[in-house]
């Protein structure tokens, strides 16, 4: 097959660039040897323009509104698997078996708890200590408890059960991260009940009032930590990967991940959601003020929720997860005001010339944040939940990058300096 190329003029010289095309037609100049060839870089800031690897996992097609893992439509994957079956399919790129998933559950069962001595770790965060900052430092914290990572061989059972174990006692130090902010004793996790029902259990259980695990939250618990589960070379994975390209450890290199999605503009959005729409209810839900306010240009005020960098036409887990909103209201006869204000804002926003010809269309936060409310978990655990669910991705992710041996390289951007040129020193004295 013959190979494409780019041409490239700098001066009276030209340069032949290979062309690489992806399995889906996406396709990238390799610019691997610019520096070498020309003694020129890019500039790209905020990498927008710019592929650091290849990657089988996931495949996201803004402009046609497409998300897969691993060749499958996220719309059949959410109406039909667990989070442990796609788990399972993006850490190891098939769907499991039956026998596969079963040992996959196991190997989390067994793992779910933490050393004892990590317990006491929670005892020392100072009362309101963000979730986050627990949950990061915590994960960090698991290397010094679980080192054969570091082998290249795990006695434990290799890959699928050190994925299995993350998954599972991060799931732990999430739902004690919470108890540890309100004071309340740890409930630890139980062998009788799955991945979700155990979060829901670890998290809202008490010794004088039993939680019952409702199957509908457990069902929209499933399918919200499905459609987080993978993004691509989005912020907090590019921050796995970039971490891991030094040799980091997992443990480490997931730890940032976590960090990098604590930010608002990444894994906070869907709690800057329900603010908004908390103000817009105080405020006596004038819809029509707040859609004149995001399109004065004068005025500070944004819709959060609306538009997205990459999707430029409706993001395909905002319209699921709207659905299992909507479901899961009327199911549990639940009457949340701010589920209104936010179809108002839809309603008002898709009608409207000013958000269609700037593809401003409701995102993965704008209904994910009502869903989590109506399960009694509070705003500041929301970017935890979104951690957990992308969790499978970045491990899935961080092994990719470790196994190509081809491109393996430790990450390191240039930069177009802009400061002083050199200038003569002049000592102490003389100053």
């Amino acid at each position: 097959m013959s190979q494409e190329f780019a041409t490239l003029s700098i001066g009276d010289q030209t340069y032949k660039l290979p062309i690489i095309v992806g399995t889906r037609g996406d396709k990238a100049i390799d610019i691997r040897t610019l520096l070498k060839k020309t003694g020129h870089i890019t500039l790209d800031s905020g990498y927008m323009n710019t592929g650091a690897c290849t990657s089988s996992i996931t495949y996201l097609d803004g402009a046609k509104g497409i998300l897969d893992y691993r060749g499958y439509a996220i719309e059949d994957l959410a109406a039909q698997c667990s989070f442990t079956e796609v788990a399972y399919l993006i850490l190891h790129g098939e769907l499991p078996t039956f026998e596969a998933l079963e040992a996959f559950k196991h190997d989390m069962r067994r793992f779910a708890l933490l050393h004892e001595d990590m317990i006491h770790f929670f005892d020392n965060f100072p009362p309101n200590s963000s979730p986050m900052s627990i949950l990061s430092t915590t994960v960090n914290s698991l290397h010094n408890y679980y080192p054969e990572m570091d082998d290249e061989e795990d006695p434990y059972g290799g890959y699928s059960v050190t994925a299995a174990r993350l998954l599972a006692k991060t799931r732990t130090i999430a739902a004690f991260s919470y108890k540890k902010s309100i004071g309340h004793p740890l409930v630890y996790p139980s062998p009788r009940l799955n991945y979700c029902e155990n979060f829901l259990n670890m998290m809202f259980d008490r010794p004088n009032l039993p939680y019952k695990v409702k199957p509908e939250f457990v069902s929209a618990l499933n399918k919200l930590l499905i459609l987080h589960a993978d993004h691509e070379q989005n912020c907090s994975t590019s921050t796995v990967r970039m971490v891991g390209s030094s040799g980091a450890n997992l443990y480490a290199s997931i730890s940032s991940g976590i960090s990098a999605l604590w930010g608002p503009l990444h894994g906070g959005a869907n709690q800057a959601v329900i603010g908004m729409l908390e103000g817009i209810h105080r405020d006596g839900a004038d819809f029509k003020k707040y859609i004149d306010k995001a399109k004065d240009k004068n005025d500070p005020f944004v819709l959060s929720g609306f538009g997205h960098r990459v999707y430029k036409t409706f993001d395909p887990r905002a319209q699921i997860i709207k659905k299992a909103c909507s479901d899961i209201m009327e199911e549990m006869e639940i009457d949340d005001p701010l589920l209104d204000i936010a179809l108002e804002l839809e309603e008002h926003a898709r009608s409207d010339d000013y958000f269609i010809s700037r593809n401003l269309y409701p995102n993965v936060d704008f209904y994910s944040g009502i869903i989590y409310r109506a399960m009694g978990i509070p705003t500041n655990m929301f970017t935890v939940m979104f951690a957990l669910g992308r969790l499978p991705g970045w491990i899935a992710q961080w092994t990719e990058m470790k196994e190509d041996r081809e491109n393996a390289r430790i990450g390191r951007p240039r930069q177009i300096y802009s400061g002083n040129t050199r200038r003569e020193f002049v000592a102490m004295k003389d100053r």
